[in-house]
This record gives structure tokens, C-alpha cells and sequence, in this order.
């Protein structure tokens, strides 16, 4: 069992409100289309077990993972709630709130034990990606930070050095904060600036602190980026980080909501994006890590034009199969789909040629991404010429 899929129909159990932006529906609809591609196996999937308190309690406070399990049986008041970032608009009340995060948690751990016991060489969990949960708040729609959690259980257990590399259009924010001051966690966040766009997070200048200084790295892209600008940023960056950390094992942090297409944000990528993403985060993860691969979800809006593909190429990368990407999608997964659907659904794996109007700033956008890029890479690159010299 070379890869793993983890999955469970329960993942949609986290599940906000029928109006919420946040619907785990996406999963089940990337699955879907892998099925019926017939690109993944039965013997592929596994199920996600659900993490522990003692687990949860690696990254997050006792006294939250009680408030939300108070939150999720209705028990907890509305003033104690919003002190824990609870029955806010982002992040409301729901039954079962802590059962169903801790499942999205497990889900992701369960991907690390594969991967780190030797029982697969990557795992894929697209329930997890909640990157914008704290010590002791919600934040963002993310209740638990299965990421940074996940991090701290590799380190705990397997003692290996970790480099988390984050896509998502809005910046990981809990998971730099659970590592600022650990130097064998590296954590790279490309996203759009905050000065847009919540959390408003995510400067070039933020590095890390005492003895993790220089193993935060933060590339705020501009406003109306498109893929050329989007993709020689990640390259660069990611390549020059993973010279320079040299990591055991990385984890990938795959939100797709930088597309053009998504309703939350303002960056202007497309498919093509989601293609390259995970073959470089391939080949790092073989030249450095003896393939040892981790990826999660993340955020991700529209549900039915941009999530299923861009989250099904993340799969393909891993198997060797990303030529298969082309052409007419599986037609029994858009039949299957599209009387739900409110918009129409793509029947191609490729985005349709001049989606979008000419961006007249583009030279301008390109100029600013390129010197935020050489900014953050900055003291690496010295560092690096000091020691040759």
C-alpha cells in the first residue's frame, strides 16, 4: 500500500450551518470524482480514527477542548463562548462540535502514522487543513489545528524535523504561532497580503522568535496574482527553504482558495496552480525526506467548480498520475452531480482559456510578489553565503 486516502463520510459531521462558506461536502465531492475516475483503490482508503483529549491537548488548552465540548451539547454560555472564539459568525455553535473536530484531527494524525510507521510513503486527508486554530481559540472556522497538532505528535513521538508548507490564499496563522520559537519546525506560508484579506497576518518581517528565529517564512502575495507570479514564488521559495532546513518529513497544507473562482478571496489562480503545487511538493519530499509525505486540506469555496479537481490532482502527484488529468472529467461524476450543483460544473480538468479579464496592474503585482520573495529570503540567503565563506 504504497499511498493512502484517508476518508469518512463523517467528515462532514463538522458542518457550521447550511449557509456557512465552510461545508466539508467538498470532500466527498473530490472522493467522488476519484472514484469514478476509478484513480483510487478500495484497498487505498482508510478510515480516520478520532483523536484523544491527550492528543488535542498537545496543542490546545484543557480548559478550551472543555468549552468546546460544552459548546457542542449546548451547554455553554454565550459570553464563555466568545471568550474561546465560539458563537461567533466564523465560528458558530453546532452540535457535536467536539466529536466532529477531533475526527478531522484523527484523520490527519492517522495520515501521519501511516506515513511514519512505514505503512505507506505519502497519506492524504483533505478533511484536515484547520490551520487557523490557537492554544485556547477558535478562529477562522477552524475549531481544532490539526496541523499543529499533528506537528507536536511527530515531534513527540517520532522526534523528526518537520517543514510545514501552507498555499492556502489566507495565511496559517495558528500553526506559525504554535511553532514561532522552535527552530526543528520550519513553517512556509504563501498567501494573499492581509491587507486585504483575513487574518490580516503573515508579514515578511514575521521570522520567528528566539531560538526559532529564521524558521518562519511569510510570502503576502498581492491582490489579483495570477500563476505565473504565484508559481515562481512557490518554486523559489520552497526549493531554497528545503536546501536550506534540509527536513525529515514534510506537511502540506494544500488550500485551494487562492483560485479565481473562490468567493473569499482576491488572487487570480487557476487550475494550472494546483497542478504544480503538489509535483514540487513531490520531489522535495524525495530528495529530503525519503518520500515522506503528509497533506491536508485547507480552504476552499467553491465547492463544485474548483475544489474537486484541484484537490483530486494532490492524489494523482502522489500516484503518478497526473497525465490523467486532462481533458473531459469522469462524465458519471458530473451526471451524479449536477442537478445539486448551483453553478455549472466544469467538465474539463482544465480551466476554460481567458476566464478572467486582463489584470492592468499586472507588471506592478509582479514587481511587489517578487521583492516580498527576495525580502523573506533575505536572511537565508546570507546565512547561506556566510557559511561558504
Amino acid at each position: 500500500m504504497k499511498n493512502v486516502f484517508v476518508y469518512s463520510d463523517a467528515f462532514q459531521t463538522y458542518r457550521f450551518s447550511p449557509e456557512h462558506p465552510f461545508n466539508q461536502l467538498r470532500v466527498k465531492l473530490s472522493y467522488d470524482l476519484l472514484q469514478k475516475g476509478g484513480f483510487i483503490r478500495e484497498e487505498q482508503v482508510v478510515v480516520p480514527r478520532i483523536a484523544t483529549e491527550k492528543e488535542i491537548a498537545l496543542i490546545h488548552d484543557q480548559n478550551y477542548i472543555e468549552a468546546v465540548k460544552k459548546a457542542g451539547e449546548g451547554k455553554l454560555d454565550k459570553q464563555t463562548a466568545l471568550q474561546y472564539g465560539l458563537g461567533t459568525d466564523d465560528v458558530p455553535m453546532f452540535a457535536g462540535m467536539h466529536e466532529a473536530s477531533a475526527l478531522l484531527v484523527g484523520g490527519t494524525l492517522t495520515a501521519v502514522d501511516y506515513v511514519l510507521e512505514g505503512k505507506a510513503e505519502h497519506a492524504l486527508n483533505l478533511g484536515g487543513g484547520l490551520h487557523h486554530g490557537f492554544h485556547n481559540k477558535a478562529s477562522g472556522f477552524c475549531i481544532y489545528n490539526d496541523s499543529a497538532i499533528a506537528i507536536k505528535y511527530i515531534q513527540k513521538k517520532y522526534g523528526l524535523r518537520v517543514m510545514y508548507i501552507d498555499t492556502d490564499a489566507h495565511h496559517g496563522d495558528g500553526v506559525q504561532a504554535s511553532f514561532y520559537d522552535d527552530p526543528n519546525v520550519c513553517t512556509v506560508s504563501i498567501h494573499e497580503t492581509g491587507r486585504y484579506l483575513f487574518p490580516g497576518t503573515g508579514d515578511v518581517n514575521e521570522r520567528g522568535q528566539g531560538a526559532g528565529y529564521g524558521y518562519s517564512f511569510n510570502v503576502p502575495l498581492d491582490a489579483f496574482t495570477e500563476d505565473e507570479s504565484f508559481l515562481y514564488t512557490y518554486r523559489t521559495l520552497i526549493r531554497e527553504i528545503a536546501a536550506y532546513f534540509e527536513p525529515d518529513v514534510i506537511l502540506t497544507q494544500n488550500g485551494v482558495d487562492a483560485h479565481y473562482y473562490d468567493p473569499l478571496t482576491h488572487l487570480c489562480a487557476t487550475i494550472n496552480v494546483y497542478q504544480e503545487i503538489p509535483k514540487i511538493a513531490h520531489e522535495i519530499a524525495h530528495e529530503y525526506c525519503n518520500g515522506r509525505w503528509i497533506a491536508v486540506g485547507g480552504g476552499g469555496y467553491d465547492i463544485w467548480r474548483v475544489v474537486p479537481r484541484a484537490w483530486s490532482l494532490i492524489w494523482l502527484e502522489m500516484n503518478h498520475m497526473r497525465n490523467v488529468a486532462s481533458g473531459l472529467l469522469p462524465l458519471e461524476w458530473v451526471d451524479t452531480w449536477k442537478q445539486q450543483a448551483p453553478v455549472q460544473l466544469p467538465l474539463h480538468w482544465e480551466d476554460p482559456e481567458n476566464m478572467y479579464k486582463s489584470i492592468p496592474r499586472k507588471q506592478e503585482i509582479e514587481e511587489k510578489n517578487y521583492l516580498s520573495l527576495t525580502k523573506c529570503l533575505e536572511p537565508l540567503r546570507t546565512n547561506l553565503k556566510n557559511m561558504i565563506m
